[in-house]
């Protein structure tokens, strides 16, 4: 009888050892995550789809109590410590009570020439789908990108909720790609006098295409008016020169 137990005893064993190992190996795949998230050991560990959220709400006024402590990418100004880069700073372009601008962390390492930033809302808008979306966004973006980007080239650009990274409403501020003007042409364009109606634009084209979810991609014409087009994935990548050639 004791022979018959040895080999389940020693099957046992190794699919104990079996199972150590793997929750080992799992351990190790997680702290790997967590690491290249920047959540292990961080005082200001953020859902990811949150960040941008996170640097509105404690980034964006140096004026508070704790201001470093808070502040994930305090601006390099604050003096919040000894890393002062790119990646760990947020350089603010514009801010007034309602929207800031920020630089997209994209335009780190990339040549001085290229541009990528970003307009937020300072009150919790998700995305496209929210009904708090507003309007005076588009014309506040389109005035920060004319000082950086010549008007004749500006895309603003947001997408749709299914291809994005972030929950917290962001306009993309970049350079229209020089063959984009005539790949624009064989999708439906909107045309409008007016930045402030770009989203009532955006919901009739959704609404006669029937699209549920989608981004949009604004330019302007040499005549004044505005070009609003919308994409089912994300139109910045497609149209736009949304990362630097060195990224």
């Amino acid at each position: 009888m004791l022979y018959d137990k040895k080999p389940i005893f020693k099957g046992t064993g190794m699919r104990l050892a079996l199972s150590i190992k793997r929750m080992f190996q799992f351990s190790q795949a997680l702290l790997l995550v967590y690491m290249t998230l920047g959540l292990w050991g961080n005082a200001h560990a953020t859902k990811y789809s949150d960040i941008l959220l996170d640097i509105v709400q404690n980034c964006i006024t140096q004026d508070v109590a704790n201001y470093c402590q808070k502040c994930r990418a305090p601006v390099a100004s604050a003096m919040c410590g000894n890393e002062n880069s790119c990646q760990k700073t947020t350089e603010i372009w514009a801010s007034n009570e309602v929207f800031v601008a920020i630089r997209d962390i994209k335009m780190c390492g990339c040549p001085a020439d290229f541009v990528h930033g970003l307009v937020l809302p300072k009150q919790i808008i998700t995305g496209v789908e929210d009904p708090l979306r507003p309007d005076a966004i588009w014309p506040y973006a389109w005035k920060v990108a004319t000082t950086r980007i010549e008007p004749e080239s500006i895309a603003l650009v947001i997408n749709p909720k299914n291809f994005r990274s972030q929950n917290q409403m962001h306009i993309h501020l970049v350079r229209l790609k020089p063959q984009a003007r005539q790949e624009l042409q064989k999708l439906r364009v909107y045309q409008v006098e007016n930045l402030l109606q770009v989203w009532n634009a955006a919901k009739q084209s959704a609404q006669e295409q029937k699209l549920e979810d989608y981004g949009v991609l604004v330019t302007r014409n040499a005549s004044g008016t505005f070009n609003v087009v919308l994409t089912v994935e994300s139109p910045g990548k497609t149209f736009t020169e949304y990362v630097c050639d060195g990224s």
